[in-house]
């Protein structure tokens, strides 16, 4: 698998990823996004500002990079960055299909991204990640499953990915929502010819929504790869608007909220991958202090009382707007 590549790194960061959901097009979720952004969010003006990112990660021993085809042109601006540097071979690529952008580059668009976990989508994507990435890609994910989603129950779509799989690509899932642990456990089932059919999964985690943790413990010891997505809660960790608690936290540490946040995650023993979104190269700097943070057991006593109840995290997300 190519995540074994990130076993062997020896550099403390190696197990954090770089996601590129917040650079790849001009309107997202999180919160901030005006202070991090500013007003130029032409698509080379967010070209040059993922690359950047990307110079920097790559450079404090980042090795994992996180793209979609929903998120905007993330695609492509990463496969531009890989081309531009033949001499890094060292990374591992993975990106999702299952939603479509449908923004237009726009930040008022009626709709952003429309989902479907369908065959011919599937299909469709695959080919045009393929287009851009070619053979750099090592890892291919159902983007959001849910547990109603028909990508767990499609027999004709999972004996593509399995043929996909034994072509030499790492096949995984992405969750989101309330019961991502049903989730979780549902694709754990899905089989191919006898054999696991996924390799990796994707989900939200962090010291708001706790609920998968459990799920993604069974995942970790089922030997799939467990990357951690929105371990800033899109922004609601960040220091502008980290709960009391945390920022208290942090000052004991001598470090950003940010940091806290990500360590807090980072420490789970299943976690192989957790992904920093930063969207400039000062929060990049201060999520990869994660690596650092030790967390003592009072810190942890307290930072644990953070934790919501999974419905209403995930209505509250829902309703933040595309900014």
């Amino acid at each position: 698998m190519p995540f074994a590549r990130l076993a062997t790194a020896t550099t403390p960061t190696s197990h954090i990823g770089l996601g590129l959901a917040a650079v790849g097009r001009p309107g997202y979720i999180n919160l901030g996004r005006e202070q991090d952004l500013g007003e130029d969010r032409s698509i080379e003006a967010l070209r040059a500002r993922t690359h950047e990112l990307l110079d920097a990660a790559y450079a404090q021993g980042v090795r994992y990079f996180d793209v979609a085809r929903s998120y905007g042109r993330s695609e492509e601006f990463l496969a531009d960055w890989l081309t531009a540097r033949p001499d890094v071979d060292d990374v591992v690529v993975g990106s999702k299909w299952g939603y479509t952008y449908t923004a237009g580059w726009s930040t008022d668009a009626e709709r952003h991204e429309v989902k479907d976990h369908g065959l011919a989508t599937y299909e469709r994507q695959r080919a045009e990640t393929g287009e851009l990435l070619g053979d750099r890609l090592d890892l291919y994910q159902i983007h959001s499953v849910t547990p109603d989603s028909p990508a767990l129950t499609d027999k004709e779509l999972h004996a593509r990915l399995a043929e996909a799989a034994a072509g030499g690509l790492t096949v995984g899932f992405s969750t989101s929502g309330p019961a991502q642990a049903d989730a979780i456990r549902a694709a754990l089932a899905v089989t191919v010819e006898g054999e696991p059919l996924f390799r990796t999964v994707q989900s939200t985690y962090n010291a708001l929504e706790t609920s998968a943790g459990p799920a993604l413990a069974e995942a970790h010891d089922a030997g799939l790869t467990v990357i951690v997505k929105e371990g800033m809660a899109n922004g609601r960790l960040a220091a502008p608007h980290a709960p009391d608690t945390l920022r208290s936290v942090a000052e004991e540490t001598g470090l950003g909220c940010d940091a806290v946040a990500l360590a807090l995650v980072l420490r789970q023993p299943w976690a192989g991958v957790v992904l920093s979104g930063a969207a400039t190269l000062d929060q990049l700097a201060s999520n990869l202090h994660a690596a650092v943070v030790d967390l003592d057991v009072d810190q942890l006593t307290r930072l644990a009382t953070l934790v919501e109840d999974p419905r209403a995290y995930w209505e509250w997300r829902g309703q933040l707007p595309w900014h």
